[in-house]
């Protein structure tokens, strides 16, 4: 087999391409190998701030005290809870909302678009916002979270630019075979829309695990609150709330860094952990959803 070889000038490009590649992926997982790092080390490395790539020493004892706030616990649940929740709410939301604005056969899809659209460029600002929060009754509780972010207008246009891609022969054999909307979205488009589902389910997933400010605006009562906030009071406000009542003075010297950064990588290791099984259908769900009409 006759392979052409490559010219000095490709090698020369094809080596500038390789180690931009490995320079951004390596500034990319030092944060991550860092923290990891800093917080299986012995926390007297830590205090030393001698750590800087790998762990020197091994402890977990780290992981150990922070589990031992029963505070972390209440916020982990609150998270995993507005997570669920409010994942499957969205997702519903968006299915129900993209799906007959995709169908042709809805007359009054292009001027709801129009009003979708206009969201996406003008909102209500954070103080009308607030005060209609608290004249639904619902300020201080969980919908306060669940319902102001039920729906994205930007995911509704890539679900149903998505949902476009069916051929519409299917909905119409469907009909002659008496099937209704609801049936057809559940039984025909549904199972085809497994790309556009994931890439749904990933967006706003993400999005609730690592959402603060909501609950900053709309949760006083630390009951409610997710571990994201809890996580901002620790870091920026630097609040020592973490090590009251669970370390000595000793223990608070010596571990109050290091409670920072296992607490880190508990809140942000189980939405990485997920990211994998949907990655597959990631690029193809928003290529399709982004690009075909």
């Amino acid at each position: 087999m006759h392979t052409t070889r490559k010219s000095w000038s490709d090698r020369v490009a094809d080596l500038a391409i390789y180690s931009a590649m490995w320079g951004v992926i390596a500034i990319t997982l030092y944060p991550f190998l860092y923290i990891i790092s800093m917080s299986l080390s012995e926390p007297i490395h830590v205090v030393e701030q001698s750590v800087w790539l790998f762990p020197k020493g091994f402890s977990l004892e780290a992981y150990a005290r922070v589990f031992d706030n029963e505070q972390v616990w209440k916020s982990y649940y609150n998270t995993v809870f507005y997570t669920a929740a409010g994942t499957a709410l969205n997702v519903a939301m968006t299915t129900l909302a993209a799906y007959p604005l995709a169908r042709r056969s809805f007359s009054l899809r292009r001027p709801i678009m129009v009003f979708i659209v206009i969201t996406m460029f003008f909102g209500g600002g954070i103080i009308p916002t607030f005060i209609l929060i608290q004249e639904l009754g619902i300020y201080n509780t969980r919908w306060a979270i669940l319902l102001p972010s039920a729906v994205s207008a930007f995911l509704i246009i890539i679900a149903r630019t998505f949902f476009q891609t069916i051929p519409e022969s299917l909905h119409e054999s469907a009909k002659l075979d008496g099937a209704n909307d609801l049936a057809i979205l559940y039984r025909i488009v549904l199972p085809l829309s497994q790309p556009i589902l994931a890439v749904l389910t990933l967006f706003y997933a993400v999005n609730h695990w690592n959402s603060f400010f909501p609950a900053m605006m709309y949760l006083p009562d630390k009951a409610l609150q997710p571990l994201s906030l809890y996580l901002i009071k620790i870091l920026v406000q630097n609040q020592e709330i973490m090590v009251e009542g669970v370390l000595d003075s000793y223990d608070r010297t010596l571990y109050a860094v290091q409670l920072k950064y296992a607490l880190i990588v508990i809140t942000v290791l189980p939405i990485m952990a997920v990211y994998p099984f949907l990655q597959k259908y990631f690029v193809q769900g928003v290529m399709i959803g982004s690009l075909k009409e």
